[in-house]
């Protein structure tokens, strides 16, 4: 079976892309920088040397450079089974305050990318007998917090997109799940003072995310709410 991952070289992507390569997925993966996926790569294929593994250095912000990975993907495959659209941005700011520019920066990155690489792909996911399409949406998809600014209205429209996608393509079969997590440990949190402990880990995301695939043909989990034990930060 085959999955496309977008923002897999490190964090959620990271641990979602070691999750299906160990339940025997190719991959198709893609990040901003080519060696950080190279070495993903390197060491996806060293431990399951039975899958293939597709690397393609993308801006996702940029329209044109996520229509290459997709056709990149459709030159090697005719089946996609699994879209995880999970990259994303995140710039602290609020409306009044932050640079010119950040609401773009944040729509094109969060939810454009998502918009153009599932309509590239669907014929694809239509190929499949068990198609899922997961969007890594937010905490901040749900309610308005300080200093969310662009990057909180980008997550509530990727909702939005999630809940419209669910209803097209019900009856084609094709499955549409919203994840929704908080405060999850990555790098991104290096050195802002606050305990992994505190966060929830990738791992757990890749494995809801992995838990609502199995699920029979019959079912559909529509959203996915994850929180550290003790609260939103």
């Amino acid at each position: 079976m085959n999955a496309i991952i977008t923002g897999a070289s490190r964090g959620i992507g990271k641990a979602i892309a070691f999750k299906f390569a160990a339940e025997g997925f190719n991959l198709a993966l893609c990040s901003r920088t080519q060696s950080h996926l190279d070495e993903l790569a390197k060491e996806l294929m060293a431990l399951y040397p039975g899958i293939e593994v597709i690397c393609k250095a993308t801006d996702v912000s940029k329209k044109e450079e996520v229509q290459a990975f997709a056709a990149l993907i459709q030159s090697k495959w005719s089946v996609v089974d699994v879209l995880v659209n999970n990259a994303g941005i995140f710039i602290p700011g609020e409306i009044h305050t932050e640079a010119e520019g950040a609401l773009e920066q944040a729509m094109a990155t969060n939810l454009y990318s998502a918009y153009y690489l599932t309509r590239a792909v669907l014929p694809q996911l239509f190929s499949s007998q068990k198609p899922h399409v997961f969007n890594m949406c937010s905490v901040a998809s749900l309610f308005a917090y300080p200093n969310g600014g662009s990057y909180s209205i980008s997550k509530f429209a990727m909702l939005g997109f999630s809940k419209v996608l669910r209803e097209e393509l019900k009856q084609k079969r094709v499955r549409v799940t919203s994840i929704i997590p908080g405060a999850t440990w990555t790098d991104s949190w290096a050195g802002s003072g606050l305990s992994p402990e505190r966060m929830m880990k990738a791992e757990d995301i890749a494995m809801a995310v992995w838990n609502a695939f199995q699920m029979s043909d019959q079912t559909v989990v529509e959203e996915i709410l994850l929180r550290p034990q003790l609260g939103d930060i």
